[in-house]
């Protein structure tokens, strides 16, 4: 696994988008203060750039680096929910406009996968995941399900857990209100 850590990381370095597995299910990502690369992205998806994206961090404590205003609710949440879950905060900061949504925010999952935490601590900052699937064709949950389009335009596949099934569904996102309550977005 460091072998393939290295590479990865070199990539991101190097502005590239990569096609790997996550916590949930395959994703592409990239660079998430980047924006021309995260463009990339939006490009190989042929998604709307008006629907943000999903970012990675590695651990609770760097979440201040990347939003203004860290509620307690959400800390709890992240640390009580044993699914991947998603949350959408509000006053995104030092992150490429093109992964936040029109009313600045930016969702953000803490990775528990050791693969994903492993890469964005070596890299330094949150990465894209997306799902590896064109807009509105449905999630690939196996690596062999990945259309060819896909892993034609991106960069770097990792060669890590093709045959591993993990989640069969994306995460849960909760979106965080003003008022220190949050609604359920997906489930």
């Amino acid at each position: 696994m460091e072998e393939e850590v290295k590479k990865t990381v070199e990539y991101l370095r190097n502005g590239k988008v990569i096609l790997y597995p996550t916590d949930t299910i395959w994703g592409i990502g990239c660079d998430a203060t980047n924006p021309r690369i995260v463009q990339k992205v939006y490009k190989i998806k042929r998604r709307q750039e008006s629907k943000s994206m999903i970012i990675l961090l590695d651990e609770t404590a760097k979440l201040n680096q990347y939003v203004k205003d860290v509620p307690d609710i959400a800390l709890d949440l992240i640390n009580s929910i044993e699914t991947p879950l998603t949350v959408i905060f509000s006053n995104a900061k030092n992150l490429a406009r093109n992964v936040l949504a029109a009313d600045k925010t930016v969702a953000i999952r803490i990775s528990r996968d050791e693969f994903c935490r492993k890469i964005i601590r070596e890299f330094g900052k949150p990465i894209v995941s997306t799902s590896a699937n064109i807009s509105g064709d449905p999630n690939p949950i196996l690596f062999n399900q990945i259309s060819e389009k896909i892993k034609n335009e991106v960069d770097y596949i990792v060669n890590l857990h093709r045959t591993r099934i993990n989640e069969t569904k994306p995460s849960t996102i909760i979106k965080l209100k003003p008022n220190g309550s949050y609604d359920v977005i997906r489930q």
